[in-house]
């Protein structure tokens, strides 16, 4: 810990030892003014300022590394640049005087992409890249972040401001352009963007139309309402509002570049070579057009070419063919004349443009691509960029020549070197070939050559003013650069076709050592003398990585180190070698016939390392420092000597420091070894002590992001460093900034080092500027020597039959451009062995030749052979093991090839088996067909797969489902619709009709298919009408999948049955045919027997077997098959001899043709033989042979008779047999015939089916769209809604701060007239004649100061200072003309100065007050019109939020139609239906419902039960009043019971003794009988307690049966209080909904419905009060009425 921290206090104390001297180098970004006559742009770590006059440069360093956005300001004179690091800053520095500014820190966290100044303010913009992409505005001044907006994923590629109004700003990509505006309310600013509507490709204007929102016009009454296309692509997010499907998208012009006019609108240019204007207020582009010119004479163009390597011609061609093509606007520049553009084609156009037309002049071509136009700030030079980083000077004013500023360098720095003596010059070469000399002292600019090849290395000579290139194609380029001024290639060599990779020259000069690919080093003499002769090449074990030498001054001895790491091992290698004068001297004995540097005399070494190093370098002493690999160490190593060269113990490091750079590094030594560089890829450099290793000085010269440092190197007399960054094109010269004693040893050993390479560079020199300048003429002149000497040969060798390889190896001589050195000497020790060996090969030609003749004898002899005898043309091969060789090579070729047949057959299998597993093997019912005997018919069966579980699960389940529907269906129709029979009693006479009751099945038409005659179950299906709900429609898509599936199994099983039918009739047909063959053959007819069978369609398995018969080549057997194939037939053969030698088999073949009996069939066949005398003639027969004829004639003719007989039979069996089997396939035929009609309903029955299944899936994706659509617009609605919360806060706090504003605006507003009105009162005692004119001077103001016009500037935009700036400028102008009038001579005469002095601090008082105010109303106006806007823009999300609304009322109108108009599928008879009477037919539709008929008929019992309920009603008020006059009867009946009562009462109490007291007189035992009394009392009671019991349990039953009716009406109250509470809970969701929807219009029309139900209703009411009237009326009379039909009964007193 304490060492580093020394280091590091070591490190801050001594960083300061080098300063940057110069920079050189030039990135083709942005360049531009910093004043009139400065330019300046970045350069890796740097700016460099250049000024264009002089060519002065001045370097401005990024202290954090390398320079990310930049922008530079020319009215200001500041530049702004960030740098790239974590969370980065932009920095801002002044110029000349390179002072900081400010600096700005926001909140990028990786890098910043753009930076802009306003053209007028002090205002930059910048825009950061990943992860935030944002745009910020700061007061760079002030150091304040003004507003930032982000906008996540956008990349911007050009930015600026507008120069006639910083409040606008246009960031253009790669695909859009954007507007954007700076809208500021008091001290608060925001960010609001708007986006340009670029035209399509072609330039054609594309109308965007809103994809989001329906359009009402287009209507579809069938297939439902036209959605947009993001809800039928199932969007309801953020890509609901912009997706537009891949084909309706129309690409746009691709911007490239765009520039400010002066009325504040926009020219762009895109690829596509169009010319655009952009109107900023309606951001709509239009396309320029270009229009020829009256006159032909065409503005003076200044032809300039940067680099004129093509002769006149091609240049011409070329400039031709880049005309024809239409440019690419790249770079534009506005200027008062016209407008500045170029592109692609390398010409400065000038354009001048009026409307949508514009002229075109030419002003100049740089024959390169421009990449951007600046203009000065006082606009009198043009400043071009190319692409490749050249730079132009143009004043179009003066119409002077174009001046080169900046050369272009095509490529980054590869690598830089100190010219020999070091003090003076330096050249560097670039990737692309390019060799540039410096002066060393400031870095001027001297010359330049260009190899026009790659460039992989360069080193300069020590010991002349030469220096040496490596190229990429191996060769090696030697450059005179005695004159800096004309540097000249003198001398090129080939060494090999691999990549020179190092190039390093010893301490003297006199070696060049080169590194190539694949370990290769080559040894060149240094020195142009020896004309850079190549001595020689060793071979390395691997790769090279480094080469270091050490020059032994006392033996003159040089040794080379090089630096391997053999992939194998995980460790450094160092091989070392020596190169004694001797290889200069006598090459020949130190290198082999093939160029190798034999090993005794280089003194080979080999050294391995503990650590794997990509760097290292060695010092006198055996000392190696090395750099590590794969961590950053630097180890020291001290080396040994090794007695064997196959000692290989590994050495260890003395010494190890780390090192804060990123691995791997590179190490360099200083001339005099004192010094240690260390340089890496995060750019910086380090100089160790090469003693301690101690850091002696430190300097951030290039960047991480600019892959660090490429090459570095010291200059001779140890002032300068050179360094060129890896791949940010930069050139840096470090100068050490030590003390006169370290200057002193630096150049005393500089001095010692020229002392001893004085000689060897005056002589060397000489020698090189003498050497003619190398060209592709020079070098052919040796290629053309050797051909001459080829033709020479060949003119003394006429004839020679077989080619030599001497003539050979001339002849590929000639035929190769150029031939590397190796090969050279490869082709030198050829011929040298070929001259070695010339008898030997002569005598081997010569036997070759004989061996040649006998072998064309035998091959001759072979032809004329016979064809068993003749060998093959192989066989006179001698070359054996050539034959073998071919052999197999060929069985390789057969092996390959069968290979790739078996795995082509198994692809095909395999594809086979797939095609098999999923087509047939996954069918549990295959397809196969039916074909009719005769006719053209065919019926194919329905192939069907297995139902898998899951879908036999779902069946399961909606069947189930089925089940519990219908059932709650049933009982819930029982409990709702019960109706209490409120049957009057029948009377007496009363006939009771009784309507049948009919239990019909829906109709088919109804269903909509007949699938239920064909095998489906349509009772379990919803009713059409009924299919309301999403589940519905899913399962009765899954039963009429189901009914699908039965309708095919149903026909399968009939085809199955006829296909059997048709195997039986087939076996029927051929045991007739055995019989029919068996008579045709008896018959011998010429007949062919008809055999009927089944085809591949009816059989198709047969498909899946490949019969011999249908293998058309022969078949491939191997040799253990072929030889059980001969063995088989050679049995057979056995077996059939053995069979025909038999003597049974003889014998009864001659005796009885074969046979043991005749049989009635071979008597046809029978022959009588005739008698032997036949021959003779009749004349000499006898009697007995008479009688013998005879009788064989009578045996002839009753043969024939047989046969005739028994051919008749056979006859007319064929014919039967014929007929049967006609018969019955035609009887099959029929059955066929009718299995194709039952295939055909089938087909229609299924497609039936399937059409409602389309139906109902069409229905499912119309609900789903639909809800999508309405989940897309309550996201857009809520989104929406969130937008108008913010706009209304926003205008809310806009308000309060603008009222706030005002308040204190209308205050100042007061107190200003205060001042005015209390101007007498403060001035009261001063004379009245002073006061006048006092107040008239009080109220006097000098004149506003007037903008100087500069009528003579170029500058479009004018002189515009920033709004601030303008105030400022105009108040003291205005405070100064306040001065002058406050100078005591303008004060009137005879007033007091006391008075005065008073008088002029009121007024000066006054004036800051009114400016003030002024200001005030300034800002007050600019805040009144951000609210403004910001109530525009919530006016706008108002409308749109209704907009949606609407969008969505009327999407919810158009589902609940859709969902309640459904569409049914009817069965309609075809044809023309006739009515009788069109009168009565509504012949409009339009407002028809489709009613089921239940409906109807639940309506008519509802009528006919209300019309029961009637009659009843009238029953009972009849009986009722009948009730009445019997209760009338009854009472007056009563009344004279109630008479005679009273009269019998009277009686009575007119009787004294009563019946008790008569019968306790009259009965003896009076107690006994009062004791029976109380007995029979006492059992009545008893009785009548009983009966007291049973009449509680019936009422205690009662009870129980009224509580199980009370808890049943519980049940039915908590139903309908649930169904209540979900009715509130929606009546409560539609009063949301109603007050969400927030609009005046909605609520208005429902108030105005609201008032016409009201009127409505009051209307109905009163009509209902009259008719209640009327009714009342009619009922009395009806009672009247009625009162008449009964029979009147009068009281009659008796």
């Amino acid at each position: 810990m304490e060492s580093d921290a020394e280091n590091g206090e070591d490190i801050g104390r001594r960083v300061a030892d080098l300063e940057v001297r110069w920079v050189q180098g030039f990135t083709n970004r942005n360049v531009g003014f910093v004043n009139d006559k400065t330019i300046c742009y970045p350069c890796g770590n740097y700016i460099l300022f250049v000024d264009i006059e002089t060519k002065k440069k001045t370097v401005l360093k990024c202290k954090n590394g390398h320079v990310g956005a930049f922008a530079v300001n020319g009215k200001s004179q500041v530049v702004a640049f960030s740098d790239q690091k974590l969370n980065p800053v932009i920095y801002i520095y002044t110029f000349p005087g390179l002072v900081k500014r400010s600096e700005i820190k926001g909140q990028a966290q990786l890098d910043y992409s753009l930076l802009a100044f306003s053209y007028t303010g002090p205002y930059l913009a910048s825009y950061s890249s990943v992860p935030e992409f944002a745009l910020s505005i700061w007061d760079w001044q002030e150091n304040i972040l003004l507003c930032s907006k982000s906008q996540p994923g956008v990349t911007v590629t050009s930015m600026s401001f507008n120069p006639m109004n910083w409040h606008q700003l246009c960031l253009s990509n790669e695909n859009s352009l954007t507007v954007w505006n700076i809208e500021r309310n008091d001290q608060e600013h925001h960010l609001k963007s708007k986006p340009v509507r670029l035209p399509a490709e072609d330039g054609s204007l594309m109308y965007n139309q809103d994809v989001f929102f329906s359009h009402p016009g287009i209507q579809d009454l069938y297939y439902g309402p036209v959605l947009p296309i993001s809800a039928i692509a199932g969007l309801a997010g953020d890509e609901a509002e912009t997706f537009r499907p891949k084909d309706d998208i129309q690409p746009s012009v691709h911007p490239t570049v765009h520039c400010w006019t002066a009325t504040s609108d926009l020219y762009m240019g895109c690829e596509e070579g169009h010319f655009l204007a952009i109107n900023v207020e309606t951001l709509k582009a239009s396309l320029l057009y270009y229009k020829p010119p009256r006159d032909t004479t065409e503005r003076r163009r200044t032809q300039f070419h940067s680099l004129p390597l093509l002769s006149d011609d091609s240049l011409k061609n070329e400039e031709d063919k880049r005309r024809k093509q239409k440019p690419v606007l790249l770079a534009m520049a506005y200027h008062k004349d016209g407008l500045y553009a170029a592109g692609s084609d390398g010409i400065v156009h000038f354009y001048q443009i009026k409307g949508t037309h514009y002229q075109m002049d030419n002003c100049f071509d740089v024959s390169e691509p421009i990449i951007s136009l600046v203009f000065s700030p006082d606009y009198n030079i043009l400043l071009v960029e190319t692409d490749k980083g050249s730079v132009y000077v143009y004043k179009p004013s003066q119409n002077e020549k174009v001046i080169k500023l900046l050369d272009a360098c095509n490529d980054h720095f590869l690598s830089a070197d100190f010219l020999t003596p070091g003090n003076k010059y330096c050249v560097s070469v670039a990737i692309s070939g390019e060799v540039h000399v410096w002066l060393l002292e400031d870095g001027a600019f001297i010359s330049k050559l260009c190899l026009n090849t790659q460039a992989t290395a360069m080193v300069c000579c020590p010991s002349s003013y030469s220096v040496a290139v490596g190229t990429k194609v191996g060769h090696v380029y030697f450059i005179d650069v005695t004159k800096v001024e004309t540097p000249r290639v003198v001398h090129r060599v080939l060494l090999s076709n691999l990549p020179v990779q190092h190039l390093q020259y010893d301490q003297s000069g006199q070696y060049l050592i080169t590194g190539a690919a694949e370990g290769h080093i080559f040894i060149l003499d240094a020195r142009p003398s020896k004309l850079f002769q190549v001595l020689g090449y060793l071979v390395m074990s691997s790769e090279v990585l480094g080469l270091s030498t050490i020059y032994d001054v006392e033996s003159e001895l040089v040794e080379v180190m090089a630096l391997l790491c053999p992939p194998d091992l995980r460790r450094a290698r160092l091989e070392i070698f020596c190169l004694p004068s001797a290889i200069t001297i006598d090459n020949d004995e130190c290198i082999d016939e093939r160029g190798m540097l034999k090993n005794s005399v280089i003194q080979k070494h080999q050294y391995e390392l503990e650590y794997p190093l990509s760097s290292a370098v060695r010092q006198k002493g055996d000392t190696v420092y090395g750099y590590c690999k794969h961590a950053p160490f630097i180890c020291k190593y001290h080396l040994t000597k090794k007695k064997t060269w196959k000692d290989v113990s590994v050495t260890l490091s003395e010494k190890r420091i780390p090192s804060n750079q990123f691995a791997p590094g590179f190490l360099h030594l200083s001339p005099n070894s004192q010094l240690l560089a260390s340089v890496a890829k995060d750019g910086v450099l380090f100089i160790h002590d090469a003693v301690t290793l101690e850091t002696v000085a430190r300097e951030h010269c290039h960047s991480y992001q600019g892959q660090g440092i490429g090459s570095l190197a010291f200059s001779l007399d140890g002032q300068f460093i050179l360094v060129n960054g890896m791949d940010d094109g930069t050139l840096v010269c470090l100068k050490w900034k030590t003390g006169e004693d370290e200057i002193k040893e630096a150049t005393d050993d500089w001095r010692l080092i020229l002392a001893f390479l004085n000689n060897s560079i005056y002589n060397e020199n000489a020698v090189l500027k003498s050497m003619e300048e190398w060209n592709i003429a020079t070098e052919s002149l040796l290629e053309s020597s050797l051909e001459m000497e080829s033709q020479e040969m060949l003119q003394k060798k006429p004839s020679v039959e077989v080619m030599d390889e001497d003539s050979y190896l001339n002849l590929n001589i000639l035929s190769t451009d150029e031939m590397t050195w190796l090969n050279q000497k490869v082709q030198k020790a050829i011929k040298e062995e070929i001259k070695k060996f010339a008898d030997k090969r002569k005598e081997l030609k010569k036997g070759i030749k004989k061996l040649r003749k006998t072998i064309q004898e035998m091959m001759y002899e072979n032809e004329q052979a016979p064809d068993i005898e003749r060998l093959d043309q192989q066989e006179f091969n001698l070359d054996i093991e050539e034959q073998e060789r071919l052999q197999v090579e060929s069985e390789q070729e057969v092996a390959k090839i069968r290979k790739e047949i078996e795995m082509e057959n198994l692809a095909k299998c395999y594809l086979r088996d797939v095609i098999k597993k999923e087509c047939w093997d996954s069918m549990s019912i295959k397809g196969r067909a039916i074909k009719c005997f005769h006719a053209a018919y065919e019926v194919k069966n329905y192939p069907m797969k297995e139902r898998s579980k899951e879908e036999l699960e779902a069946l399961e389940r909606v069947l189930q489902l089925k089940k519990f529907e219908s059932a709650d269906f049933k009982i819930r129709k029982e409990i709702v619709e019960f109706q209490p029979q409120a049957v009057p009693p029948k009377e007496e006479g009363e006939k009771v009709e009784e309507e049948p009751v009919t239990d019909e099945a829906p109709s088919s038409s109804l269903i909509g298919s007949l699938s239920a005659q064909f095998g489906g179950d349509t009772s379990i299906l919803y009713h059409q009408m009924d299919l309301h709900t999403r589940e519905q429609k899913i399962n009765q898509i899954i039963l009429l999948q189901d009914i699908i599936y039965k309708v095919k199994t149903a026909f399968n099983k009939e085809f199955d049955t006829v296909a059997r039918q048709k195997e039986q009739e087939i076996a029927r047909v051929k045991e007739r045919n055995l019989r029919i063959q068996e008579i045709v053959e008896q018959l011998e007819l010429q007949e062919e027997v008809w055999e009927p069978a089944l085809t591949d369609d009816e059989i198709p398995e047969r498909a899946l077997t490949v019969q011999d018969s249908e293998i058309k080549v022969e078949k491939y057997l191997t040799p253990e098959q072929r030889a059980k194939a001969e063995m088989m037939a050679k049995i057979e053969m056995e077996r059939r001899l053995a069979a025909l030698n038999s003597a049974r088999q003889r014998a009864l073949y001659d005796m009885m043709n074969g046979v043991l009996e005749i049989k009635k069939e071979d008597i046809l066949k029978i022959e009588i033989p005739p008698p032997p005398f036949v021959s003779k003639p009749d004349t000499l027969w006898n009697e007995e042979e008479k009688k013998v004829f005879k009788e064989f004639e009578k045996k002839v003719k009753e043969l024939n008779e047989e046969r005739e007989k028994y051919r008749k039979t056979l006859e007319t069996e064929l014919k039967k047999l014929q007929t049967s089997i006609q018969e019955t396939t035609q009887t099959f035929d029929d059955t066929v015939s009718k299995l194709f009609e039952r295939k055909v309903k089938s087909e229609m029955v299924i497609y039936q089916e399937e059409l409602k299944i389309n139906n109902l899936l069409y229905s499912l994706l119309l609900d789903e769209e639909l809800s999508t659509r309405e989940a897309g617009l309550n996201h857009f609605l809520d989104k929406k809604q969130k937008e108008k919360l913010s706009t209304a806060e926003a205008v809310q706090v806009a308000r309060a701060q603008d009222d706030a504003y005002r308040e204190t605006y209308d205050n100042l507003a007061a107190e200003d007239k205060i001042l005015e009105r209390g101007f007498k009162k403060e001035f009261s005692d001063v004379p009245a004649h002073h006061i006048d004119h006092l107040f008239k001077l009080y109220k006097r103001r000098p004149r506003a100061q007037k903008i100087k016009m500069h009528l003579d500037t170029a500058n479009p935009y004018g002189d515009r200072p920033g709004s601030a700036r303008a105030y400022e400028e105009a108040l003291a102008h205005l405070m100064k003309a306040i001065d002058e009038m406050d100078d005591p001579e303008n004060m009137p005469e005879g007033l007091d100065p006391t008075i005065w002095e008073r008088f002029c601090l009121a007024r000066r008082t006054k004036v800051e007050s009114e400016q003030l105010v002024k200001r005030k109303a300034l800002t007050l106006a600019e805040m009144q019109a951000f609210l403004q806007k910001r109530i525009d823009d919530d006016e706008k999300i108002r409308m749109d939020i209704e907009k949606i609304l609407n969008e969505l009322n009327t999407l919810r109108e158009e589902k609940m139609r859709f969902q309640l108009d459904l569409t049914i599928q009817f069965l309609l008879k075809q044809g023309q239906v006739e009515l009788e009477s069109a009168a009565e037919l509504i012949p409009d539709y339009t407002d028809a419902i489709l009613i089921h008929k239940s409906v109807i008929e639940e309506l008519n019992c509802t009528i006919r039960a209300q019309g029961e309920k009637k009659i009843a009603s009238m029953v009972e008020s009849k009986d009722f009043s009948k009730g009445i006059f019997q209760l009338e009867w009854e009472h007056k009946k009563m009344k004279m019971l109630m008479e005679d009562l009273n009269q019998k009462a009277r009686d009575i109490q007119k009787l004294h003794v009563s019946r008790d007291r008569q019968l306790f007189l009259s009965v003896l035992n009076y107690d006994s009988r009062i004791t029976q009394q109380v007995s029979v009392m006492e059992q009545t009671l008893g009785v009548m307690d009983k009966l007291h019991k049973k009449n509680v349990k019936n009422r205690q039953k009662v009870f129980k049966d009224l509580e199980k009716r009370i808890c049943l009406k519980e049940q039915a109250n908590y139903k309908l209080s649930q169904e209540l509470q979900e009715m509130l809970v929606s009546v409560s969701e539609r009063r949301h909904i109603f007050e969400a929807a927030d609009t005046q219009l909605i609520s208005e029309k429902a108030a105005k419905e609201h008032y016409r139900d009201i009127v409505q209703r009051r209307q109905l009411v009163d009509l209902a009060k009259e008719q209640a009237q009327e009714i009342a009326v009619l009922q009395s009379e009806v009672e009247r009425l009625r009162m008449r039909t009964f029979p009147a009964l009068f009281e009659t007193e008796y």
